[in-house]
């Protein structure tokens, strides 16, 4: 790799599989740390540095890190001014509000781990209920009756049908996003600029052969 070194923060977990797979197809020398505890991954001018998934854009917005892979419902909830230039398409889910199946009635009082998000959703919807921040198994608030309804990701809709759950709307859909701090855009934009590039060709590759596989023409000229 030429050009100025570069860090990257990345979530934990598959997304950090992924987006280090990802990343080493579009030319940067990059491979899956052998398992340990290190929190920082050097390889030679590159380091990854392995977060929260919370935590990402933080580090990014904050100039510690020049470029991060985190979903856009973080992105969502944070609000931390970052570049935006790709939507990676994987790690696909949908951020839904949820009701137990067949409840009605007003909605006073809605859990989520989001809860900056769902305020602004709900203002926009003209709603005053309460927001309750919980930071895991959002779903049971719903079923335990703490909380009317909440707003939480679905990725196969399982859990949900499960526990007699059911999505009353999808307020956005969710996916792996690449971002950029905007000083590194700046000054290290010879190293950031091409690997954008690089990753667009991949995703958009990538997304045309899914076209492909479920039978749709993948030259739009074609019938």
């Amino acid at each position: 790799m030429s050009g100025p070194p570069l860090t990257i923060a990345l979530p934990k977990g598959r997304v950090f599989e992924e987006s280090v797979a990802l990343l080493a197809r579009a030319g940067l020398p990059l491979a899956l740390p052998s398992s340990s505890r290190a929190l920082r991954h050097q390889q030679g001018e590159l380091a990854l540095l392995e977060l929260r998934n919370t935590d990402v854009p933080i580090y990014v917005d904050l100039g510690v890190a020049d470029l991060g892979v985190v979903g856009k419902d973080i992105l969502l909830e944070s609000g931390r001014e970052v570049y935006e230039p790709l939507d990676l398409g994987f790690a696909r889910c949908r951020i839904a509000l949820i009701r137990p199946r067949g409840a009605e009635g007003p909605v006073a009082r809605v859990a989520t781990k989001y809860p900056r998000f769902t305020r602004s959703y709900l203002e926009a919807k003209g709603m005053t209920a309460e927001v309750i921040y919980l930071s895991g198994n959002i779903e049971l608030a719903a079923v335990t009756g703490l909380a009317d309804a909440v707003v939480d990701i679905v990725q196969t809709g399982e859990t949900l049908r499960a526990n007699d759950l059911c999505e009353v709307e999808v307020i956005a859909p969710s996916s792996a996003r690449l971002i950029v701090a905007r000083a590194s855009l700046k000054l290290k934009r010879q190293a950031i600029r091409p690997l954008i590039h690089r990753l667009a060709q991949l995703t958009a590759a990538t997304a045309a052969a899914e076209l492909g596989v479920l039978g749709y023409p993948m030259d739009p000229g074609r019938s």
